[in-house]
């Protein structure tokens, strides 16, 4: 059975789901307890499952992920949050140096899931508005997954957690309290890996994911009343790429557009358009074509965000661009 809830309960319901089937789950960040977290994400699980498994912990992201490595090698399946994707830069050596390599130098699992409210278009700030997914694909052993419906929300938190690598799961907070969709009670998984085709299309293949998902979705709805037939994909999955998925699709549209809310500089637009040169050249109508937020800080005032932003506009001006071509 499948009723409508917002993303924000998708990822509480994954959360409490999880910690019921499975002891060895448990959740810890800051202010996630009682508090509930700062976006109300782990409200009453801790009335749940009590303070050992859900619990509120000092304002030190490295203790966090230290501890979370800790337990994941003896056995536990931690799901720690950083409050803030932003301060995922204070622990970069746990990430990078000891979660990405350790199956490769020790040979055993590290089953953990870090939750990483991650994205900006809520002038909160350059210190609270951040996208760095695109850092974590850099590093071997880990998987990155950015979700943008509630059903993929809940659907992709039970794969990573029951998935026996390091998972970055980056939810996008925005996306929180804003959009609803149709998820199943009852426990199930998208599978890590797999992108989504949201639209099929014949005349170009726009290619997103996270909080970027409801922008492409309007100009591919502008584009319609055009006469251009998008192909719209999710890709979900940030690391490992489903690259089968957008390589077909822009061998039958012939032209590609990469939107993303990251920096367009070495964000994962540039890997993706990458493997569409290289892997898909003689298909090419037109050349490949990034979308991503300028090369800034991200800024406070909402009318400079809105301008840092990629938006509706630039999107359909850019496929209308490349249909000409």
């Amino acid at each position: 059975m499948s009723r409508q809830i917002f993303y924000a309960d998708a990822i509480k319901e994954a959360l409490s789901l999880e910690m019921k089937r499975d002891k060895d789950v448990y959740i810890f960040g800051e202010d996630i307890g009682q508090y509930g977290g700062v976006f109300g994400v782990t409200m009453g699980l801790i009335d749940e499952f009590g303070p050992e498994r859900v619990r509120s912990t000092p304002l030190s992201e490295g203790a966090i992920l230290g501890e979370a490595v800790g337990s994941a090698v003896y056995g536990m399946r931690p799901v720690p949050e950083i409050q803030f994707g932003d301060f995922i830069s204070v622990c970069m050596s746990m990430i990078v140096d000891l979660m990405g390599s350790y199956h490769y130098r020790i040979g055993t699992s590290l089953p953990l899931t870090i939750r990483i409210p991650s994205g900006g278009m809520l002038g909160i700030g350059n210190f609270h508005s951040n996208c760095w997914e695109n850092w974590f694909c850099h590093v071997p052993g880990l998987k990155v997954v950015a979700p943008s419906t509630a059903y993929d929300a809940k659907g992709l938190l039970t794969a990573s957690i029951r998935d026996n690598n390091p998972v970055l799961y980056f939810e996008q907070k925005r996306l929180y309290r804003m959009i609803k969709d149709e998820v199943p009670q009852e426990e199930y998984e998208v599978p890590i890996g797999k992108a989504n085709v949201v639209q099929e299309g014949d005349d170009l293949t726009l290619i997103s994911y996270g909080n970027m998902m409801t922008t492409a979705r309007e100009a591919v709805k502008i584009l319609e009343q055009k006469k251009v037939n998008v192909e719209l994909i999710d890709l979900r999955t940030l690391h490992p790429l489903d690259t089968d998925c957008f390589l077909n699709s822009v061998k039958k549209t012939h032209r590609a557009i990469v939107l993303h809310e990251a920096r367009k500089i070495s964000g994962i637009g540039g890997e993706v358009s990458s493997i569409i040169q290289e892997e898909a050249f003689d298909d090419l109508a037109a050349p490949v074509v990034r979308i991503g937020s300028m090369h800034t800080p991200v800024p406070m005032h909402p009318i400079l965000e809105k301008a840092y932003l990629p938006n509706v506009k630039e999107v359909v001006d850019t496929a209308d661009r490349l249909m000409r071509y």
